[in-house]
Parts: structure tokens; sequence; C-alpha cells
């Protein structure tokens, strides 16, 4: 069997609020998260969005990533994924246009699509990419998850492929409170997702114009960082990405069912662009122990959380203390057919483990980095399980060291 060599690890952090956890303080250990992942060598750490949700704290990640940028050195910093459905482009890209004036060659500006709200008929959302977010893009808008119950899970190359998730978001009780979250946060109508890539584009290349007019915007005018897409669907997202030259974030952790067509779609579509040759990072949900056992009961109560995500109008809880939930045993088939492919698709268990699990995954994708996220109750369990992971990695498939300065992605045109 071959091991995948210098692919890198990174981190993507959500914040997760602990049960009895302030927010404030699940805001500071993200920020410990950001210098132990630092310290373990891992090439990048981003920040989600989202927003008014009981079990995630990572609301505003151009502020994370300024702030992380501030207590480590070389580790690089961004967004996975700025929501361009409520943050125009040029705000984001000034935003970390802004981080980067600071921290040349450490920045990432990740950008999404915006999520799709219900037709006001009631009619299901039967086709919805929520390609904005590599991050959680269910805790944005929670719905009932539909199984194709007539589709089993496909093993590739060892990788477990669940049946893709669509949701139902018809429920007239979801829908008002999808619509008063959007008034509350924020909306705007966006516009083509291509052109609002080519608007940050243009706005670095001080090319940008409007109506006829010229723009400038000192802080993103050859300002020094990466622009990235995340996708979670094999949709626009993907396909614009490919056909601007950009990197791509595909989303396994979140939409294992549908990331191999994401990445083919991503590759099919690719012309030299800002890249010269693709470059994919794929996300993974993972728990690290020093031993298997001890993982899977950290990782017991990650079934309720995904579950609270899937079926509740208040996106995911916070997060339960390890034996204070119902054995997912013991779930009605209904329910765990809701959260089967998420609980499939995490990398639980001892470092070995979970570095085979990875490997799966990258030798199934074709990787060029990958992205792990981890949820667990007590705070040092997630620092734990991000060094156990990186030592293992770094042991097994030994990680490209991260550039001291200039772009993230090796394959980046000067």
């Amino acid at each position: 069997m071959s091991q995948p060599t210098n692919v890198p690890l990174s981190v993507l952090e959500l914040a997760p609020v602990s049960v009895g956890q302030p927010g404030a303080e699940a805001v500071r250990a993200a920020l410990d998260v950001a210098r132990a992942a630092a310290d373990a060598g891992y090439r990048r750490i981003w920040f989600a969005q989202h927003h008014l949700s009981p079990g995630v704290a990572s609301a505003q990640p151009a502020v994370l990533a300024a702030l992380a940028a501030e207590r480590t050195t070389r580790i690089r910093v961004g967004s996975g994924a700025v929501l361009l459905g409520g943050t125009t482009p040029l705000v984001g890209a000034e935003q970390f246009g802004t981080i980067a004036a600071a921290h040349p060659g450490r920045v990432d500006l990740g950008v999404g699509r915006a999520h799709v709200i219900p037709p006001a008929d009631g009619a299901a959302s039967a086709e919805r990419e929520p390609g904005g977010s590599a991050s959680d893009a269910e805790a944005a808008a929670p719905g009932t998850a539909v199984v194709e119950k007539t589709v089993e899970s496909r093993v590739v190359d060892g990788l477990v492929v669940p049946p893709p998730v669509r949701f139902d978001l018809s429920n007239p009780a979801l829908k008002r409170r999808l619509l008063a979250h959007r008034e509350i946060v924020g909306s705007r109508e966006a516009g083509a997702f291509r052109a609002e890539l080519e608007q940050v584009l243009a706005l670095r290349a001080g090319t940008f114009a409007f109506d006829g007019l010229a723009f400038t915007s000192p802080p993103v005018e050859g300002a020094d960082f990466d622009l990235w897409v995340l996708a979670s669907s094999g949709g626009e997202s993907a396909r614009v990405a490919g056909e601007l030259g950009l990197p791509l974030a595909a989303n396994y952790h979140v939409a294992p069912g549908n990331v191999l067509e994401t990445v083919a779609a991503y590759r099919a579509a690719f012309r030299p662009g800002v890249l010269a040759e693709p470059y994919v990072v794929v996300s993974a949900d993972v728990l690290v122990a020093e031993t298997g056992a001890r993982a899977r009961e950290l990782g017991a109560p990650f079934a309720d959380w995904v579950r609270s995500i899937r079926t509740g109008v208040d996106g995911a809880i916070a997060f339960p203390e390890p034996g204070t939930t119902q054995p997912f045993e013991e779930w009605s088939d209904e329910d765990r057919a809701l959260v089967a492919d998420r609980v499939e698709s995490r990398f639980v268990g001892s470092p070995d483990e979970v570095v085979a699990g990875l490997e799966s995954l990258v030798r199934a994708t074709g990787a060029d980095e990958l992205l792990v996220t981890t949820e667990a109750f007590d705070p040092a369990d997630r620092v734990r399980s991000f060094e156990l992971l990186a030592a293992a990695w770094a042991e097994r498939a030994p990680v490209q060291p991260a550039r001291e300065a200039g772009s993230g992605c090796p394959t980046a045109r000067s």
C-alpha cells in the first residue's frame, strides 16, 4: 500500500462551545488551538463563520484570524469561509487585506456562496449547494436531512463515501427561523459567483471598475493574501474555482457523499489562472486520543451534536459531556439515518487508526492538503488530538514545511 507523502495538515477551527462553557472561553480556547497548531507544524488555521448558533463561537473569522496571527509567527491564518450571502466581496477583501498588511505571506481569504432560503411556496429544497462553507454548512441553514435509503455507502480506495444527503427546508417553523436569522445577521443578494471572485482579484490587481468608474481599495491593492473557494458539491463553486485557476477546499467532513464529485468537477474545469495547476484541500472531521477506546469515548456525543444541527431550528447545541448522551446504538433507525454519513466519515481512534483513515482520504481524492477539524467537550482533548495527529502524520507521511513567505499554494503563479 503506497503512503501519501508531503501532504500538509491544516486546521479548520469552529470554536465549539461545550455545555456550561461561556462563549468567551470558547473563543479563547480557539486561539489556544491556533498556538498549539503552529507549534505542532500545521500549515494553516482557518476560522469558520457561524452566527447565532449555541454550539459554535466562531462568528467573525477575520477577527479571529487577526488575533491568531498576532499570537503566532509562522502558521497561515484565514477564513473557512467568508460567506458572500452576508458580506460583500469588497468587505471580505478589505478585512483580509488589512491582516495581510501586518502579516504578509500568511493570510488566506476563503470565500463561499450564499445559502439558499426555502421558496415561498414551502416546497422542499431538492437542489441546494451549501457551497458557502467547508465548515458546518448545515449550521447556517439546518433542516431535516433526507437520505436516499436505496443507496448504500461506497468504499473507494479504503475511503467511506456515504450516499449524498439533501435537506428539506419546508417546515414552516424552520422557515420562519431561517428568515428571522437572515434578517438579524444581515443579508444581500449576491451576484454571480464568478463576478464576485473576479471583483476581489481586480481589486487586488488595481484594475477594478464599476459602471465605468475606477475604484481603488488601498488595503486590497497588492495585498499579499491567497484567495480560496470552498465547495460542498460539484456545482457552481467548484466549477468557477477551476475556471479561474483558484485553489479549492472540498468539503468531506460535512458533505462526504459529494466529495469525489466536487474534486472531479474542479479538476475538469481547471484552467491556469492564479495557479498554474489545480490545488485541492479536503476537509475531514477527526478525533485522536492515545487509544482508540478513549477516542471513541470522547467522541460519543458527536452524533447528538450533528442531530441537533440537522433536526433543530437553533443550529448546533452546546457540545455534550461524554457519558451524558444516549448511546448511538439505542437510537431509532430514523435518527441514525439522519447522521449516519457524518458518523461514518469521521475519523476517530488512536493516532495510527486516524492516520490510516486520512491516508485513504488522500488516495481517493488526490488531496494536496488536508484540513482537519475536531469537536470534543474538553478543549484540552481537542488540543491533544491535534498534537497526536501531527506527530503521527509526520512520522508516517512527512509533512512538507509551510513556506516562510509567499503563497501558501506550491503551484501559485508569480
